[in-house]
């Protein structure tokens, strides 16, 4: 019994450690914090790219490795991030990199509650907010669609195929009235259900190596179109 409720305790404890620490950085300022410090300013002619985003952009780094290799692109993913974490990080994280392009994938997450009830304004003004940041600072700004979602495995029954569409809406007409490139991964990716299909991503989240590979010629073009 003895045993036991300390097992309980340390268990507790871990938590509660855990929670304490989530809630001291809560933007995760300090995931990147020591990369940062070891990249130094751009090289002469370099077309830094930083790519910012949520488990999606950090997934592209792992799953395909290949498509970072080589180029001056630089990832700052964090997995399961929502909008306000990201603009909290994004000085950081990407301004003080000092790119000329960044492309910003994010918005599934704040839909699915992540970091509390999030309305499509909320998400896009946020978003608005990254992209007034990055053109105050000379930083060409890629704005992506979400990518398709039926339901999240995590938080079900919130309608993601309802709502993805709707925000992607409201992406595209600020940035299109805004001199911003809209980037859309969504009507190339999504199937009849406005999902994922199982080939692109296994949970119909998360995009597999095959999602990917449908992904990368049109950020590609996107990034030649904002370096013009």
């Amino acid at each position: 019994m003895k045993t036991m409720k300390l097992s309980i305790a340390l268990f507790v404890l871990t938590i509660f450690t855990m929670n304490n620490s989530y809630s001291q950085d809560w933007p995760n300022l300090e995931h990147f914090s020591e990369d940062n410090k070891k990249i130094g300013p751009p090289l002469a002619g370099e077309n830094r790219v930083v790519f910012m985003g949520n488990s999606i952009t950090i997934g592209w780094l792992n799953k395909r490795p290949e498509f970072f290799e080589g180029k001056p692109y630089i990832n700052r993913g964090i997995s399961g991030q929502t909008t306000p974490q990201m603009l909290l990080r994004f000085r950081q994280d990407v301004i003080d990199l000092k790119p000329k392009v960044v492309v910003i994938l994010a918005g599934t997450n704040d839909i699915a509650g992540n970091t509390g009830p999030s309305t499509p304004k909320m998400i896009l003004d946020n978003i608005k907010s990254m992209a007034e940041l990055a053109r105050a600072n000379d930083i060409k700004v890629i704005i992506s669609s979400i990518l398709p979602a039926f339901d999240y495995p995590w938080k079900p029954g919130l309608n993601p195929n309802e709502k993805i569409p709707a925000l992607n809406s409201l992406l595209k007409e600020y940035s299109e009235s805004n001199g911003h490139i809209y980037l859309d991964y969504f009507t190339a990716m999504a199937d009849d259900r406005n999902g994922l299909p199982k080939e692109y991503a296994h949970d119909e989240v998360h995009p597999t190596p095959e999602g990917y590979a449908v992904m990368e010629p049109l950020v590609e073009e996107a990034i030649k179109q904002a370096l013009q």
